[in-house]
């Protein structure tokens, strides 16, 4: 357990950043769930997500929760999963 006074305000500070970083990789996961279930049934609507998406995704990045790379790959996939169901 932490002994300082910093070291409890640090403690204190990780489970805040822990539960908001768990927040919005959760829903980052469920929002590119949610769209590539949409394209495998009905393009137009996977369409309409695909901004959204996107834009979970640079908050995310924003946030610090996922890495701007690791966002563009994602954002690179979903795009193609949209395309190809627009064919």
């Amino acid at each position: 357990m932490a002994n300082t006074k910093q070291a409890k305000k640090r403690a204190a500070q990780n489970v805040r950043q822990k539960a908001r970083n768990r927040a919005v990789k959760t829903r980052v996961r469920n929002v590119v769930r949610e769209l590539r279930a949409t394209a495998a049934t009905d393009a137009a609507k996977a369409k309409e997500q695909h901004p959204a998406t996107m834009s979970e995704l640079d908050v995310a990045v924003r946030k610090g929760v996922l890495h701007r790379r690791t966002a563009s790959r994602l954002k690179s996939r979903i795009a193609k999963t949209v395309n190809k169901a627009a064919r």
